[in-house]
């Protein structure tokens, strides 16, 4: 007995409907890059291991997918020959494994996996900016669609294979990027109906300032991760978990004003600034928030609002100015939709230095639960024909295709029920379909060269000739 087929854990397939839905979303997301400038670029779904490996972190180089070299190499069992280190160890057990070990590991993976699929599209962008530098023009503006793979535990909102949808643009330190980027959002999330949306934004330097201020710059990343948790810990948990991982509480009477920091985004500048005067560098970091806040305001924006939010602090490890972070309207419960900020040496890590940077990424697949709990999805966007055109014989067909081929030369999606079977069959066809009206042609019709309509919603027959029904399909 033949197995049951199934697909690894962390994929998805996609209904019509589903794919139709998603195709929305990327096209009004690629429309709207192309209109603020940005180009298309692809890079291959998988890049040499070393491109990849050590740009993520530990935990990020774990969840990077290594691909089998092909060919003969597993015919020659001279050429597998594990590491007596690590000869016994059972990989899949709880047992440790030792630092020595996992050397030994790494290098005998190098021996069978050159290759890796591609954890984001910010590393291999990275890599395409350096190799074709000088094929581009600076300040490069690029955007990218494609799956990328990791491989984690799935659950619910995670997967193994997602897509994303990035906007960059590199070679230029202008903050006028950091405010099209802001525009940009909004015109996506507005031209998807998607209105009330907050983009977050933060600043490395401020946080670093904050930081300095209070005596713990060694100590950023777990004052920061701290910080991030008052929403859902409050005040005391905060404060608590800060003192624990060593920051003085002393130290935190500096940064009260943190724990409850609201009013106007003017007003939240004002108090940053009183509070980082003593840091140049949290300074630098307010003045380029105040600069990215006053010409937005100036400019204006459609639907999103722009917030200040000092616990952002998503990407420090390469973010060196910016952080944005896009929420969707408050009476969806999901986490963010989007979401980037500025780093200055992205290229380094391949050898161009002084290259900065700075990109925003759409979440297709939360925005995707988003726009469907709210039902924001036009009726327009379907995979399926507007109208079937019914199979009553050859001589019926022929006249049918006829209509159907200068039909769709109007881009109207409609088809042929491609047998001659009952009339009730095709209905119960055009019905699960989802298809809105058919169309019938018989001796009668062919005689007066007209269509019977038929609505599938509400019942309703007509006559028409070509000119009517083609309106009536148009609309």
């Amino acid at each position: 007995m033949a197995s049951k087929p199934s697909i690894p854990k962390g994929t998805r397939d996609f209904s019509p409907a589903e794919v139709s839905k998603r195709q929305y979303i990327i096209q009004t997301i690629k429309a709207n890059f192309e209109k603020f400038g940005f180009q298309p670029i692809e890079t291959p779904s998988f890049e040499n291991s070393d491109t990849l490996m050590g740009k993520y972190g530990e935990e990020g180089d774990r969840l990077i997918f290594k691909i089998l070299n092909s060919g003969n190499f597993f015919y020659n069992k001279s050429k597998i020959e594990l590491p007596e280190s690590i000869e016994e160890l059972q990989l899949n057990s709880a047992e440790k494994i030792t630092l020595e070990q996992r050397i030994e590991l790494n290098k005998f993976t190098g021996k069978i996996s050159e290759k890796a699929l591609r954890y984001d599209l910010t590393v291999p962008f990275a890599r395409y900016v350096v190799q074709h530098q000088s094929e581009i023009e600076f300040p490069f503006k690029r955007y990218q669609i494609q799956p990328v793979w990791r491989a984690d535990n799935p659950q619910k909102g995670r997967f193994r294979e997602f897509f994303q949808c990035d906007a960059d643009v590199v070679g230029s330190k202008s903050l006028w990027q950091e405010v099209e980027l802001v525009q940009l959002y909004d015109t996506v999330f507005t031209a998807l109906g998607l209105e009330g949306v907050t983009i977050k934004i933060n600043n490395r330097k401020i946080l670093s300032g904050i930081a300095e201020v209070i005596g713990a710059s060694d100590k950023l990343i777990d004052f920061t991760v701290a910080l991030d948790k008052l929403d859902k810990i409050g005040e005391d948990g905060v404060k608590k978990e800060m003192i624990e991982k060593g920051i003085a509480e002393d130290a935190l009477v500096k940064v009260q004003p943190l724990f409850s920091f609201s009013g106007t985004f003017a007003d939240k500048i004002a108090q940053l600034s009183e509070l980082l005067s003593s840091s140049e560098e949290g300074m630098k970091g307010v003045e380029e928030l105040k600069f990215i806040c006053d010409n937005v305001a100036e400019l204006g924006l459609s639907t999103a609002i722009l917030d200040l939010d000092v616990t952002l602090a998503r990407g420090l490890n390469y973010y060196t100015g910016a952080i944005f972070e896009v929420a969707a309207p408050k009476t969806v419960a999901m986490g963010s939709i989007g979401g980037g900020g500025r780093y200055d040496d992205l290229t380094g890590i391949f050898g161009l230095k002084n290259m900065s940077g700075v990109g925003i990424s759409f979440g297709l697949d939360r925005i995707y639960l988003v726009l469907e709990e709210l039902q924001l999805f036009p009726e327009t966007v379907a995979a399926t024909s507007k109208a079937l055109f019914l199979n009553f014989g050859d001589k019926e067909a022929l006249y049918a295709s006829q209509a159907i081929q200068k039909l769709r030369k109007e881009n109207i999606k409609v088809e042929l029920y491609p047998d001659n079977v009952k009339v009730g069959k095709q209905f119960q066809y055009a019905d699960k379909r989802l298809i809105p009206f058919a169309v019938l042609v018989g001796d009668q019709e062919i005689t007066s060269n007209s269509y019977a309509l038929k609505n599938l919603v509400t019942g309703e027959q007509v006559s028409v000739d070509f000119e009517g029904l083609k309106k009536a399909l148009q609309a």
